[in-house]
C-alpha cells in the first residue's frame, strides 16, 4: 500500500494562482504523453508516486489524452483508486475539452452540449466526483463565447468542477472570456498556453491581461517537447520523441532543425556558466516571471520527475543573461 513521503512539502515551493485562494506547486505535472494504453501502467504509477512525494500536488490531464484518447484519464483512474484516494484532499487534478473527443457533430470544439458530456465522461473515467479545475482546451470559432463561458459557470455550480481555466487562447479572445466569466461569478482562475525559449507568443499581450486581470498562468511544452534538454545536442538520437512518430501531439523529426539545434548548444553553454544542466534553465526562465504561477512537466521516468525539480535552486538571471538569451534566440 503506497504511504506518501511525510517530508513531501518542506522542499516545494507553492504559488498562488492570480488572485484566488488556491496555491500551486511551482512545478506540475502534465500527463499529456506516457499515461496512454500504449505505455507501462507500472512506469505511470512510480512516476506519479515520486511526483507526489516530491510536494508536486498537481496532476494536468485532458479528455483526449492518450493514445487513445480517454487512456490517461482510465490509467490515471486505475491508479488513482489504488494510491491517491486516501490523498483527495491534497490533491489539484485538471481535465480539459475542446479537440476531437468521439465521432459526430458533438465531439469536439466549445458547445454546451460536447462539455457537458465530456467532464461527465472524464470523471467516470478517473472515478472522480469532481476535478479541481476544468479548462476550455481551446478557442471554438463557431461556438459564441458566452455559450462556452456560462458552460464552465454551470460546471461549478453543479460541484462538478472547483474551478474553470481556458488553455490557448490568443489575448484579445482570454481578455473576453475572463469578463464574460466574472460577470457569471464564477472568475477564470487560470489559462494554460505553449510557452518556451522558442515560443513566445504570450509576450505578446497575453501575459499583460492575466497579470492585469488576476488570472494565473501555467505553461505547458516549456522544454520545446525536450528540444531544451541536452537530449538534442548532437542531432536526433534513436528512441527519442522526434524518432519515435507516436503521434498524438508528439515532436516530430522536421521540427528539429539545424538552427534550433545551434541554438540550443549556445543556450548550453551559458546554463552550464550559471551552474544547471540547460533544462532546469530553460524551466527557471518561464518561473522567472512572476505572472507565471506553475510550468507543467511532461516526464517518460520517475528520475526525470526529480531531475526537473533542479530548476528550483535557481531562477534568478542577470539583465546580461536574459539580454544574452534574447541575442541567442534571434
Amino acid at each position: 500500500m503506497y504511504q506518501a513521503n511525510s517530508d513531501r512539502y518542506q522542499s516545494m515551493e507553492y504559488r498562488r494562482c492570480g488572485r484566488s485562494g488556491l496555491k500551486l506547486p511551482a512545478v506540475s505535472l502534465g500527463l499529456w504523453h506516457n499515461f496512454g494504453h500504449i505505455d507501462s501502467l507500472e512506469n505511470a504509477r512510480n512516476i506519479l508516486r515520486l511526483a507526489f512525494d516530491k510536494g508536486i500536488t498537481h496532476f494536468d490531464l485532458a479528455n483526449n489524452y492518450g493514445p487513445p484518447p480517454g487512456a490517461a484519464e482510465e490509467n490515471f483512474g486505475k491508479i488513482f483508486k489504488d494510491d491517491f484516494k486516501p490523498y483527495r484532499d491534497e490533491l489539484i487534478i485538471s481535465s480539459k475539452a475542446g479537440w476531437g473527443m468521439w465521432d459526430g457533430p458533438y465531439g469536439d470544439w466549445g458547445s454546451k452540449k460536447y462539455l457537458v458530456a465530456s467532464l461527465d465522461q472524464s470523471l467516470k473515467r478517473m472515478g472522480l466526483e469532481y476535478v479541481d479545475i476544468f479548462y476550455h482546451h481551446r478557442p471554438d470559432p463557431e461556438t459564441p463565447l458566452e455559450e462556452t463561458m456560462a458552460t464552465l459557470d454551470l460546471m461549478v455550480r453543479q460541484g462538478k468542477a472547483l474551478y474553470v481555466g481556458i488553455s490557448s487562447y490568443m489575448p484579445a479572445e482570454a481578455a473576453k472570456a475572463i469578463e464574460i466569466l466574472k460577470s457569471l461569478g464564477t472568475p477564470c482562475l487560470i489559462h494554460q498556453p505553449k510557452y518556451s525559449m522558442f515560443d513566445r507568443w504570450v509576450e505578446d499581450g497575453l501575459l499583460d491581461v492575466l497579470g492585469e486581470t488576476g488570472v494565473g498562468c501555467i505553461p505547458f511544452s516549456p522544454l520545446a517537447q525536450g528540444i531544451l534538454t541536452n537530449k538534442y545536442l548532437n542531432g536526433i538520437p534513436q528512441g527519442s520523441r522526434a524518432s519515435s512518430h507516436r503521434g498524438n501531439g508528439a515532436i516530430e523529426e522536421d521540427q528539429v532543425s539545424a538552427d534550433k539545434i545551434n541554438k540550443v548548444r549556445q543556450l548550453n553553454e551559458l546554463a552550464k556558466e550559471r551552474g544547471q544542466q540547460l533544462a532546469h534553465m530553460a524551466l527557471a526562465w518561464i518561473l522567472k516571471d512572476p505572472r507565471i504561477t506553475s510550468v507543467l512537466i511532461g516526464v517518460s521516468r520517475p528520475e526525470q520527475v526529480t531531475d526537473s525539480l533542479e530548476c528550483l535552486k535557481n531562477y534568478n538571471f542577470t539583465s546580461e543573461e536574459l539580454s544574452r538569451i534574447n541575442q541567442i534566440l534571434g
